[in-house]
Order: C-alpha cells, then sequence, then structure tokens
C-alpha cells in the first residue's frame, strides 16, 4: 500500500520550494537597457507627409490669419523705435495709450488716477508700419504676455527714475514726467509731474509692466513702492483696444527728456 502522508509532505516542500524561489528570483532581479533604437519620420514633400500636414492645419491657419489681419487703425507714418534719442514715435504712442487706457481701469479699481506711464524700449519688437494697422501688428510688436501694474512710489523714488533714465540714455516710453538736465553732464535741474514739479515727499501712481515692476531692466526704484496694484489688463489686449477706437493713430512727438 502506497504511503500518501510521505508523498503528501515531499509534495508541499517541492512547492515550498519553488515559491521561495520564485520570491528570491523577482526580488532581486533588475533590469537595464542594453540597446536604444530609433527612426526618422519623415516630413518631406516627397512622401506627401508636408501636404498632408498642411491641409489638416488649413482651417484652423485661416481662421487665425482672419482674426490677425483685421483692420483695426491706421498709421499715418512708419514708427520705428530706432529713430530717436531720448524718445520715439512708437515709444510716446506706447506710454500714451498706455496711460489713455489703463487710468479708466484703475480709477474704477482705487478711485485714483495714474501720474506717470514708464514703459521699456526693449519691449518694443517690431515697428509699426505705415498703413493698415492689424491685430497682428499688436502682436508682433508685444508678444509678451506682460500685464499692466501700478506702482505707488514716494517722490524720491521718481527722481531716482529719472537718474536712471539719464543714465540709461535709452528712449524708454514715458510719458506723464519731463525730465529738464544739463547737457554738458546729465545732471537733473527740473523734474516735471503734469507739468508741476516733483514733490520728494508725495506718492505718485506709475503704470508699468509686471516684468519691470519686479526690477526688470534694473528698474530697481519699483520694488521701493509702497504698494503695487495689478489691472489684470496685457498690455498687447490695452494695446488692440486703443487701436480699435483710434481710426488714426496719432504721431506724438513731445520731449520727454530735454537736455540745456
Amino acid at each position: 500500500m502506497v504511503n500518501l502522508r510521505k508523498y503528501n509532505g515531499l509534495i508541499t516542500h517541492f512547492f515550498v520550494s519553488i515559491f521561495i524561489f520564485l520570491l528570491i528570483s523577482c526580488g532581486s532581479q533588475s533590469y537595464q537597457n542594453t540597446k536604444i533604437e530609433g527612426k526618422k519620420i519623415g516630413v518631406t514633400p516627397e512622401f506627401g507627409e508636408t501636404k498632408a500636414i498642411n491641409d489638416f492645419i488649413a482651417p484652423y491657419k485661416d481662421h487665425i490669419n482672419k482674426d490677425l489681419d483685421h483692420v483695426l487703425s491706421y498709421a499715418p507714418e512708419t514708427m520705428d523705435k530706432s529713430k530717436g534719442e531720448w524718445q520715439t514715435t512708437i515709444g510716446n504712442l506706447m506710454a500714451e495709450m498706455t496711460m489713455e487706457m489703463g487710468n479708466p481701469v484703475f480709477n474704477k479699481k482705487t478711485g485714483k488716477n495714474l501720474d506717470i506711464c514708464l514703459l521699456n524700449h526693449g519691449g518694443i519688437r517690431a515697428i509699426l508700419p505705415k498703413g493698415n494697422v492689424t491685430t497682428r501688428n499688436a502682436f508682433e510688436i508685444m508678444p509678451f504676455e506682460n500685464s499692466l501694474i501700478v506702482i505707488e512710489l514716494k517722490g524720491i523714488q521718481i527722481r531716482e527714475m529719472a537718474q536712471y533714465m539719464l543714465k540709461e540714455k535709452k528712449p524708454h516710453p514715458l510719458t506723464g514726467m519731463k525730465i529738464i538736465a544739463n547737457k554738458s553732464d546729465l545732471t537733473i535741474k527740473t523734474i516735471l509731474i503734469n507739468n508741476k514739479p516733483l514733490d520728494d515727499n508725495a506718492n505718485y501712481f506709475v503704470g508699468t509692466s509686471d516684468y519691470l515692476s519686479n526690477g526688470g531692466d534694473r528698474m530697481d526704484f519699483f520694488k521701493k513702492g509702497i504698494q503695487s496694484y495689478d489691472m489684470e489688463y496685457k498690455l498687447r489686449n490695452l494695446m488692440i483696444d486703443y487701436f480699435k477706437k483710434t481710426p488714426s493713430l496719432p504721431i506724438i512727438k513731445t520731449e520727454r527728456v530735454v537736455l540745456e
């Protein structure tokens, strides 16, 4: 007669051994790459991929181009940021439109009014050519997602701003402020805020971009602000809104920095 108890014990021992082996194998086994392969997927005219892709995106591209090429206003002459030493027509326009469109938003939020607007020369990324002005022009001039920020500054920081302008020797877009300096050494003679002498102890509200409000372009005086107000208004959208309401853009040649 076969002793089943003996075989049952052997079978049990066998399966326990297999189970332990599998556990050890799974726990200690590691994998690593031995070879990496790749292949090019051509996007070339000879295989037709370019046409297929162009056909796919064509409706979207046409829709976007239609919006971008919509005529908003007219520029009676070309405005170029490189044409001017202390101010340019496009810089003056940028500052004036920011003041004009931004002040009602600021006033509605706070009951106060902007005194000055200062942007940066480098932020203007394209010319505004003579002729029809479109939405595309706004995206080309201001391709960044910068927003309008208002900083409350003491008069002493406004003086620092004027000193910065003279030191930089760049036509940064500026309005609401006039700097009269000595031609020989560029020292400040007079600073006027809305045609009134600067009061070092008074507070002034300056419209600028979120980039500059954080000290961009070394405009560190903005970081000394008493308070900042986010208008939640993209500068590019502000520009488009201004174009829409202005059939013919003004050519502004008012001097903001005067050397005597």
